[in-house]
């Protein structure tokens, strides 16, 4: 934690930051979601500023971790913690508020980041950042609208401009006046009135600036109900209401130049409203609300390569379309959560049954990602599969959260996508918890698995020293082969893996595996090992050049 008080902003008053921040909007997280209005009452603005948050803080928690590998006792600098803050809250915004979030502490961290080398800045700079962060959100948003996050983000700019001392003095400052706008929002915005309500983006960042506060001064700044709830005139019997719109919420992350982006914001701005584009130097995150979800798609894959793409149908006949209160929906006894490395095992698990959570090669996903899902599957029991060895505590906080919503949570800590195919092959939601939980785990432990991949730098293995470039096959996470040809490298761990006996060999390639590999094994398969059978499945963008299973 950072000292306190402390005068100036530095690396570790960033990641004390962000780690006030996610703890305060975990405990407003359900308040701020159901007081979630505008621009559709789909209540989830708390929990979409939780997790857009939670991956600023992880981006930060993370190049702390790298230094002090790299340099014990050594600390990053005030630009590295600010541009992994601003770089994690852009791949994890979630929802309108949240993306308008993540550009908020982009603009503060293009201010705190111009000179690389200065190790804090002053009460200056924070001044100046806060201007630039409700500006640039301000911009990134096609119609801005008063009564929002955007003028609760203004206020806080204009009470900072006027503040004098430390940068404790510029944060309190910030803050109260990010309360008063809050405050006010309800009679700028005709359907937050209607409700009783402030809202609910404008609350989030009040949470985010009484962190801010806390960082420096070590008073936490009391944001409670008070805060949410107004009085206004309309009878007792009005209930929060939303205005007609589009049908789907899209979002996506793209990689794309700052001239392709200029000609889809006009693309989308026609397509659909709450347009919210957020980003730069070729990685935007893109969100707007519309009635044709492909086309919005669409229109990403032509301004450049859009992932992480999060479609979101609001329904025929719910809040959002008809401004009625939306229709309480049936809980499922049972089903499967699962990690996936890429969308063409998203797919196929998908069809299983399974609700699924896309991990891009490098960015795993936080837990609160793993919470959404959950909660999204929609069940009274979950079966959780992570697929992934490293994952095995952002799993288990999952599921203690989960559990603590009263969900019944199983987590089976399968190492790899092709240990959660095996458990997804047996699973039979009709058959007791129990039952079905042990029969899953039972297949997945049987299943030894193996990925072939190519080595990014120069380590130690415990097959030897490996340079960059250098193809390397891992049998149950160890380093078991290293070579030049993935062909051949893939034939060896298949052999090894067979060695000691199988029934069925599943191979998952991913999009940079060589042409005709697939063929190559299954034909070593039947030639040299009989009765074992074979299935391939393309991955697509996986991070491994190949999967392997045998079960």
């Amino acid at each position: 934690m950072a000292q306190v008080p402390q005068t100036f902003l530095d690396a570790l008053a960033v990641r004390t930051w962000c780690g006030l921040a996610l703890e305060a909007l975990g405990r407003a997280r359900e308040e701020i979601d159901a007081i979630n209005v505008y621009p559709v009452a789909d209540g989830d603005t708390g929990t979409n500023l939780y997790l857009t948050v939670e991956s600023a803080a992880a981006a930060v928690d993370a190049v702390f971790l790298g230094h002090e590998a790299g340099s014990r006792g050594t600390v990053p600098s005030l630009a590295d913690a600010v541009r992994a803050m601003a770089h994690g809250a852009l791949i994890g915004a979630r929802g309108n508020s949240g993306t308008i979030l993540a550009q908020l502490l982009r603009g503060m961290a293009q201010v705190l980041s111009a000179d690389g080398d200065r190790p804090h800045a002053e009460a200056g700079a924070l001044r100046l950042a806060l201007r630039r962060a409700a500006d640039s959100a301000r911009q990134a948003v096609a119609h801005p609208v008063e009564g929002t996050v955007l003028t609760v983000a203004s206020a806080a700019a204009d009470a900072a401009d006027g503040a004098e001392g430390d940068c404790g003095a510029v944060a309190r400052a910030a803050y109260e006046g990010a309360r008063a706008a809050l405050a006010a929002t309800p009679h700028q915005l005709a359907v937050l009135e209607r409700a009783g309500v402030v809202d609910a983006g404008g609350r989030g960042l009040v949470t985010v600036l009484a962190a801010l506060v806390e960082t420096f001064t070590g008073e936490k700044p009391v944001v409670t109900a008070a805060h949410a709830r107004v009085p206004v005139e309309a009878p007792a019997e009005c209930a929060p209401v939303s205005e007609g719109g589009p049908a789907f919420e899209v979002i996506y992350l793209l990689e794309a130049s700052d001239e392709a982006v200029a000609r889809l914001r006009e693309r989308l701005d026609g397509l659909g409203d709450s347009l919210v584009v957020v980003g730069g130097d070729g990685l935007w995150n893109v969100h707007v609300h519309v009635d044709d979800a492909g086309a919005a798609v669409e229109a990403g894959v032509e301004a450049g390569r859009p992932y992480r793409i999060r479609i979101t149908h609001f329904g025929a006949g719910d809040v959002h379309t008809t401004g009625a209160e939306r229709p309480p929906r049936e809980r499922v006894q049972r089903a499967v959560v699962a990690v996936v490395p890429g969308p063409g095992l998203a797919g196929l698990y998908t069809e299983a049954g399974a609700t699924t959570v896309l991990a891009r090669p490098g960015e795993p996903p936080a837990s609160g990602e793993l919470v959404e899902a959950v909660r999204r599957a929609h069940a009274r029991e979950i079966v959780l599969l992570p697929n992934d060895a490293d994952l095995r505590h952002t799993a288990a906080a999952a599921a203690e959260q989960a559990r603590a919503e009263g969900i019944r949570v199983a987590l089976i800590p399968t190492r790899s996508a092709v240990q959660g195919i095996a458990a997804l092959a047996v699973h039979e939601p009709d058959r007791r918890f129990d039952e079905d939980v042990v029969s899953m785990t039972s297949a997945a432990g049987a299943t030894r698995y193996a990925e072939v991949a190519v080595a990014e730098r120069q380590s130690w293995t415990m097959a030897g020293i490996c340079q960059a470039g250098d193809v390397l096959g891992l049998i149950d996470g160890d380093v078991a082969v290293i070579g030049t040809d993935v062909t051949s490298a893939a034939e060896t761990v298949l052999d090894r893996m067979l060695a000691a006996g199988g029934e069925l060999v599943t191979l998952v390639l991913g999009d940079e595996a060589p042409e005709g590999i697939a063929d190559h094994l299954q034909a070593r398969v039947r030639e040299s090992y009989l009765a074992v059978d074979t299935v391939v499945y393309r991955g697509g963008r996986q991070g491994a050049l190949l999967l392997i299973g045998v079960e």
